[in-house]
Order: structure tokens, then C-alpha cells, then sequence
């Protein structure tokens, strides 16, 4: 045998074990996944089988830090056939007040305002009982402020804006109690806010939350949605069941623009941003977040008390922090185990869910609390 001929046969041995050792790599990547798939599926299965019948859904789940579940079901869309992902933007309703919350105390931080500074400041002309409301009256809904959808004119069909509800607000005369007396969950407390946020921010509301909140933590998906202003990438829309199965599209109220109580669009991937940012403290001091995070006033919900944005209280023996959000076509929940670093997202499409639907506690036991899981 020649040198040239031994060198092809060593050429050709070499390319055949690559070959070989490349078709062994590929079926153990092949079955890898086959079987990280197999595992995946009943979990997946299990969390579906605990939700409420949706059109779309999606849920995330944090321990440790880590993420340990993130799964999307259903469409965005009841007769489209845009499939939910973990990039689905969906309409968080109240669960947006923890983000104003964050925005007045980024400003606090910034000395720009005070929690003790009153709606006069901000608001000139108002009715003389705004001179003894505080912006932590407001965070801790104690404000005493009529609720704003009470105060809607009879046969209204256009959506109300911030300014519309400021309005109405400034057109009152009395407190439905004295500031500071009793908490009553308010959503005109939280609109005034967002105005608050526009007037110490020198901004717009929407812009100082993209440019201040989302975009330093890696949200560059999420908006607080202004029709005409921005846009919703990946929407999800809202439903309402129609019986048998079936949905109806429901996807704006009267009250749908108006944005410091509820106007933010998120996903769960930003979701997971957002919480990895409140884990580290990224936005605001320490001595801020304890504060936000910190029981501030008893509620009338059974043991919970308020933070800032946020609702305290414990479950299975650990500190929960947490808020829910509804809204037409909307229904989610965010969940928080600070001390473990652990967190539930729930995002569904949907409203119309009985009061006493407790999916929210068994997708949590599910993923987080295997003890209490059925």
C-alpha cells in the first residue's frame, strides 16, 4: 500500500467514526428531548386541568429564583387562530396598581414628591376636601374618594380617559368617609396617581412607565396601552362565556382607557423580568421596596392587609404578597413568595369566573406546595 492510498483510508476511517459518532449525538439529543417533552406534558396537563375553561392561558412559576414552570394554552383571539406563548400580551387589569405604585415611589425616591404631600399640590383646582387627601391616602386606598364608575352619566357609550375621571372626581363635594378613617379599595385613587405620576414626572403617564419601569428591567414588550399612541404586540383579547362551551369577544369596558388602575399590558416572559427586578431591588432603595412590601392598613378581605399596590398576608406558613386583577374579558393573578424567592403568574382571556373558584390556590399548590397538591 502507498503512503497517498494509507492517508485515504485514514481520511476515510475518520469521516466514518465522525459520522458515526454524529448519528449517536443527534439520537441521544433526540431522545433527551423526547423525554424532557414526556415529562413536560403531564405537567402541563395537570396545571390546564386546575384553570377555569378559557379561550387562552398562560402561567409561569418561580421558586428559587427559577423558573420551574412557564406554559401557554389556548388562542388569543376566540376565532383567530393566533396561539397564546409566553410572549402573549395580555390586559392585566388591577394587577397594574402595584406598577403605578412602583412609578410614585420611583419618584419619591427621586424627591421629586412626598407621600405626605396632598392632592392640592397636584391638582389646583379640586375640591377642598383633596387638602387633607395624601398620596399615601391614595397607595393605601384610605382616600375616602367616591368611586368613579358610581359617578358615570347614565347612557355614557365613549370610554372615559384619566382626565374624564378627574372630572367627575373634581365635580364632588364630600368624601364617602374622612381620609385615613377605613380602607376602601379604590380605583379612582390609583387613576389620580397615574395623573400625579404625569405632573411629578414631567412626562407622559405611559412614558415615564416604558422608559423608567419597563425598559431598565428588559420589558420592551409590555405597554401601559394608550389607543392610537402605542401598540399591544402579540394581544391577547378578551372573552366572556356564551354557555355550551362557546365565547363572545369582550375586550373593552367603558372604563378600558383609563390606565393607572389598570391599563397595562404583559406577558409572561416580561412577567419574569418584572419579578426577577422586585426579587433584586433594581428599581427602587431597599428601604422603599420594604415599605411597598410592608402592611401599611388592615383591609376588609379577611387577614390581608395593604402594602403599597400590594396585598399581604400568609399562605401555607409563608409571607404572601399578592394582588388580583378582572376585568371585561380578563381574569389574572400574581402571586408572591418573597422570602423563598417564588412567585405564580396566571394569565387568562376570560371573565365570568364564580367568586368561589379557588384555581388560583390549587395551580399554586400544584407548583409550588406538592404536600397540599390533590
Amino acid at each position: 500500500m502507498t503512503t497517498n492510498q494509507a492517508a485515504v483510508n485514514v481520511t476515510r476511517i475518520t469521516r466514518c467514526v465522525a459520522n458515526r459518532i454524529s448519528d449517536l449525538t443527534l439520537a441521544v439529543v433526540v431522545i433527551c428531548a423526547h423525554t424532557a417533552h414526556a415529562a413536560e406534558a403531564p405537567t402541563a396537563e395537570r396545571i390546564k386541568r386546575l384553570l377555569p375553561p378559557h379561550v387562552g392561558a398562560a402561567v409561569l412559576a418561580i421558586d428559587d429564583g427559577q423558573v420551574v414552570f412557564k406554559h401557554a394554552w389556548g388562542r388569543r383571539r376566540y376565532d383567530r387562530d393566533d396561539l397564546c406563548s409566553p410572549t402573549t400580551n395580555f390586559r392585566l387589569a388591577s394587577v397594574t396598581k402595584h406598577v403605578t405604585a412602583t412609578a410614585i415611589l420611583l419618584l419619591a425616591d427621586r424627591g421629586a414628591l412626598t407621600l405626605d404631600d396632598t392632592l392640592d399640590k397636584f391638582f389646583p383646582e379640586c375640591p377642598d376636601y383633596w387638602r387633607h387627601i395624601t398620596v399615601r391616602h391614595l397607595l393605601t386606598h384610605t382616600s375616602g374618594l367616591p368611586d368613579y364608575e358610581n359617578l358615570i352619566p347614565d347612557g355614557t357609550t365613549l370610554q372615559l380617559t384619566d382626565l374624564n375621571v378627574l372630572a367627575l372626581l373634581r365635580a364632588t363635594n364630600a368624601p364617602l368617609f374622612a381620609p385615613g378613617a377605613k380602607f376602601a379599595y379604590s380605583n379612582s385613587g390609583y387613576t389620580l396617581l397615574g395623573l400625579i405620576v404625569e405632573t411629578a414626572g414631567r412626562r407622559p403617564f405611559h412614558d415615564f412607565v416604558a422608559t423608567e419601569l419597563f425598559q431598565p428591567v428588559g420589558m420592551n414588550r409590555s405597554v401601559m396601552y394608550v389607543a392610537g399612541i402605542n401598540a399591544v404586540a402579540e394581544r391577547a383579547y378578551g372573552h366572556e362565556p356564551a354557555g355550551d362551551d362557546k365565547w363572545t369577544l369582550a375586550d373593552q369596558s367603558l372604563t378600558s382607557a383609563v390606565r393607572g388602575d389598570g391599563g397595562v399590558y404583559s406577558s409572561l416572559d416580561d412577567l419574569q423580568r418584572w419579578l426577577a427586578a422586585l426579587d433584586e431591588r433594581t428599581l427602587l432603595a431597599e428601604s422603599t421596596y420594604e415599605a411597598m412590601e410592608s402592611p401599611q392598613v388592615k383591609t376588609d378581605r379577611g387577614d390581608a392587609e395593604y402594602g403599597y399596590g400590594w396585598f399581604l398576608d400568609e399562605y401555607r406558613g409563608e409571607r404572601r404578597i399578592y394582588h388580583a386583577g378582572s376585568t371585561r374579558g380578563f381574569s389574572l393573578h400574581l402571586t408572591r413568595f418573597p422570602d423563598r424567592r417564588a412567585a405564580v403568574a396566571i394569565l387568562l382571556n376570560r371573565s365570568g369566573i364564580a367568586p368561589d373558584d379557588d384555581y388560583v390556590d390549587r395551580v399554586v399548590d400544584s407548583l409550588l406546595f406538592e404536600e397540599h397538591a390533590d
